[in-house]
C-alpha cells in the first residue's frame, strides 16, 4: 500500500496504481478535474502514465460550472 497526501489529507491506496487509476477510485473519473503533483501540474494526457508513489503530494481541483 501507498500512502500519500491528497488535498491537505492522507490516503492509502495499493501500489502501482496511475494517476487515472486512483482518481477512478475516488469517483472523480470523466469529471473535469486539474491535478498538481509534488507541486506540478499533470496534463490530462498524461493521467494515465503518471505512475503515483508513496510519499506524493496531490492537489486535486474540481470544475465547477455556473455563472
Amino acid at each position: 500500500m501507498l500512502e500519500i497526501s491528497m488535498n491537505g489529507r492522507t490516503v492509502r491506496c495499493p501500489a502501482h496504481r496511475s494517476l487515472q487509476d486512483l482518481l477512478a477510485s475516488q469517483g472523480l473519473a470523466g469529471k473535469r478535474v486539474a491535478v498538481e503533483c509534488n507541486g506540478a501540474i499533470v496534463p490530462r494526457s498524461a493521467y494515465a502514465e503518471t505512475a503515483i508513489a508513496s510519499g506524493d503530494r496531490l492537489e486535486i481541483v474540481i470544475a465547477v460550472g455556473g455563472g
